[in-house]
C-alpha cells in the first residue's frame, strides 16, 4: 500500500509539472496582452464574479446589488465565491485561484486513480496527461468557472464508487459528491436520475433511493426557493439556453428538437460522444458472449451510465462551449474506458496487431484530443485579450462616466461586475422581465421593440451598450446611436463590434463627449456616429 502511495504521489508530481507548466505559458502569454492584468477567456466568468461580489457585500442574490437576479447556472460555485470574497476582499483573480486549487485535486485523484491500474508511473502519467488534455482541463482552469469544480467532483465520485468496498470513508464520499454536484451544475440531474435507474436495475434499492434523495434535495431546494423569488424554478440561464419539452401543440416539433436537431443530425455528438460509445459497445458485446445480461450489467455498470448520460446531455443540454460543457462526461468515459485498455499503454506493438478496431477508435480519440489542443491553444492565446478589448473596456468606460446609471446591455458580466449600474439583459439571462423573450430561442420582434421603447422610457435608462445584430432590426425608434467600438478578431466574443446609444436623446452629445474623453485601449477603434 506504501508503495502503491508513492507511485500516485510521483505521478501526481509529474503530470503537476507538465501540466501546470502549459497553464503557465498561457497565463504569460495573455498577461502581455491585457496590460499585465489577467483578464479571463469568457465574460461568463465575470458573471459569477458580479454576483458572487454582491452577495458578498449587499446581500443580494443579483447581477446587481439592487434587486435579485437568479442569472447564475452554478449557484453552488457562485456562493463558495462570494464566501472567498467575504474572507479575501473583491479580486477578480479569485475564480482563478479556486481553479488552481481543484486542477490540483482533479491531478491528485487521477494520479492514484490510474495507479491503482497500471501499477508504474509512466503509464499512470500519460493516463493523467490524456485524461486532462482530452478534456481540455487547462482551456477550463484559465477560463475562471465552474467548470473545474464539476470535474472535481465526478473525479471524486467515480474513484469512491469503485473503492466503496475497500474503504468506508469512500461510501461517503461518493455520496457527499452527489450532494454538491446538482448545484454545481443542473445537468447533473441527467446522471442522477440514470445512477439511480441502473441502481434499480442491478436491485440495488437503497443506493438508488440515496442516489436519487441526495441528489434531487439540494436542487429542489434551490428551486422553491427560486420560484418564490422570480416565478421560474431554474436560475434564468437554464430557462434560456435550456431544451424544453411541454405536452402541448408544440409538442411534436420539440420531439424533433430533441431528437433529431440536438442528437442524431448534430454533428457536435458525433465529434464529442460517438467514439466512447462506440468502444463501450465493444465491450458490451464481447461480455455478453461469455456472460449473463445481470452480469454485463454489472461488470459494465458505469461505462452504460455514462453512454445513456452522454446521449440526454446533447438531447437537452449543450455541447457547443468551448469543450466545457460535456468535460464531466469525458473525465468519466476516461476514467472508465483506460483501465479496460490497459495493455495499450503496456504493449503498444502487440495491442494495435490484436484489437484493430479499437486501436482505430482510439486513433480517433487522439486526433480529436489534438484537434480540442488546436481550437483551445487559439483561445487560451486571444481569448483573454479579446475580452479585455471589448467587455473590460466598456466596462471601464461605464465606471468612469455611468457607474451607477441605468444601462441596457447584453454581454453583462465585466459591465455589472466592475461598475454599480442599474442593468436590463436584453438576452435574458440577467433580468427576468425579458426571459419570455428568449425562451425556445426566439427572434426579437416588433413586440420585443416595443417592449424595450417602453420599459426604458418609464424606468429612466440612459445609455444602451449592445450587439446591434442581437436586436435582429428591431432597436428602438427614440435610440440614439453614439459610437461603435470595434476589435480586430473574433476569438470568444460573439461580434466584432459594439454599439453605443443615448436612450434619451438629450443625453447624445454629452455621451459622444465621454466616449471622446476615455482612454480606450490601442486596439480598440472608435468611430463616433456623425464622424463616419
Amino acid at each position: 500500500m506504501k508503495a502503491f502511495r508513492n507511485m500516485g504521489l510521483r505521478s501526481f508530481l509529474l503530470s503537476f509539472a507538465v501540466f501546470f507548466s502549459v497553464c503557465l505559458l498561457y497565463y504569460i502569454s495573455s498577461v502581455l496582452k491585457t496590460d499585465g492584468h489577467y483578464t479571463y477567456l469568457l465574460d461568463d466568468a465575470y458573471i459569477h464574479l458580479a454576483m458572487a461580489k454582491n452577495f458578498a457585500f449587499y446581500e443580494v442574490w443579483g447581477m446587481t446589488k439592487y434587486q435579485f437576479s437568479s442569472t447564475s447556472s452554478s449557484p453552488l460555485f457562485t456562493y463558495l465565491l462570494s464566501v472567498l470574497i467575504k474572507i479575501f476582499g473583491n479580486n477578480d483573480q479569485i475564480p482563478l485561484y479556486f481553479n488552481m486549487v481543484f486542477s490540483i485535486g482533479i491531478l491528485y485523484g487521477l494520479s492514484i486513480y490510474y495507479a491503482g491500474v497500471f501499477k508504474e508511473v509512466k503509464n499512470t502519467v500519460l493516463a493523467v496527461l490524456f485524461t486532462v488534455f482530452f478534456i481540455v482541463l487547462p482551456l477550463h482552469l484559465l477560463s475562471g468557472m465552474e467548470h473545474v469544480f464539476q470535474i472535481f467532483l465526478f473525479v471524486g465520485n467515480i474513484f469512491c464508487l469503485y473503492r466503496r468496498y475497500q474503504n468506508r470513508l469512500a461510501i461517503y464520499g461518493f455520496y457527499c459528491s452527489l450532494l454538491l454536484m446538482g448545484l454545481v451544475r443542473f445537468e447533473s440531474m441527467f446522471y442522477f436520475v440514470i445512477l439511480a435507474c441502473m441502481f434499480a436495475v442491478v436491485r440495488k434499492w437503497r443506493d438508488a433511493a440515496l442516489v436519487l434523495g441526495l441528489g434531487f434535495i439540494p436542487i429542489v431546494a434551490f428551486c422553491v426557493f427560486n420560484h418564490q423569488m422570480d416565478g421560474y424554478f431554474f436560475p434564468n440561464s437554464v430557462v434560456v439556453k435550456g431544451t424544453k419539452l411541454s405536452f402541448d401543440s408544440n409538442i411534436f416539433q420539440q420531439l424533433k428538437v430533441i431528437l433529431l436537431d440536438n442528437f442524431l443530425l448534430n454533428i457536435s455528438f458525433y465529434k464529442v460522444g460517438i467514439f466512447p460509445i462506440l468502444m463501450t459497445l465493444i465491450f458490451i458485446g464481447r461480455d455478453l458472449r461469455t456472460k449473463n445480461i445481470g452480469e454485463v450489467l454489472k461488470s459494465n455498470f458505469l461505462l452504460i451510465v455514462f453512454c445513456l448520460l452522454m446521449i440526454c446531455h446533447s438531447m437537452f443540454a449543450d455541447l457547443k462551449g468551448l469543450f466545457r460543457y460535456e468535460a464531466y462526461i469525458l473525465t468519466g468515459f476516461c476514467m472508465l474506458l483506460i483501465p479496460r485498455m490497459k495493455d495499450f499503454f503496456s504493449g503498444f506493438n502487440d495491442y494495435i496487431k490484436k484489437e484493430k478496431l479499437l486501436s482505430i477508435l482510439i486513433a480517433a480519440n487522439v486526433l480529436l484530443l489534438v484537434y480540442k489542443g488546436w481550437v483551445a491553444h487559439k483561445v487560451m492565446k486571444d481569448g483573454g485579450k479579446n475580452i479585455y478589448e471589448q467587455q473590460v473596456q466598456s466596462a471601464r468606460f461605464l465606471h468612469e462616466f455611468y457607474n451607477t446609471s441605468r444601462v441596457v446591455a447584453n454581454d453583462i458580466g465585466a459591465v455589472s461586475y466592475y461598475t454599480d449600474i442599474h442593468l436590463l439583459d436584453i438576452a435574458g439571462l440577467g433580468s427576468v422581465e425579458t426571459v419570455p423573450f428568449n425562451e425556445n430561442k426566439k427572434k426579437f420582434g416588433p413586440e420585443f421593440e416595443n417592449f424595450l421603447t417602453q420599459y426604458c422610457n418609464e424606468h429612466q435608462y440612459d445609455i444602451a451598450v449592445v450587439y446591434e445584430g442581437w436586436l435582429q432590426g428591431h432597436v428602438p425608434k427614440n435610440w440614439r446611436k453614439a459610437a461603435v467600438l470595434k476589435i480586430a478578431e473574433k476569438v470568444t466574443v460573439a461580434r466584432l463590434e459594439v454599439s453605443v446609444y443615448s436612450i434619451d436623446e438629450k443625453n447624445l452629445e454629452q455621451l459622444k463627449q465621454n466616449i471622446r474623453k476615455f482612454a480606450w485601449n490601442k486596439n480598440v477603434t472608435v468611430t463616433i456616429e456623425d464622424e463616419r
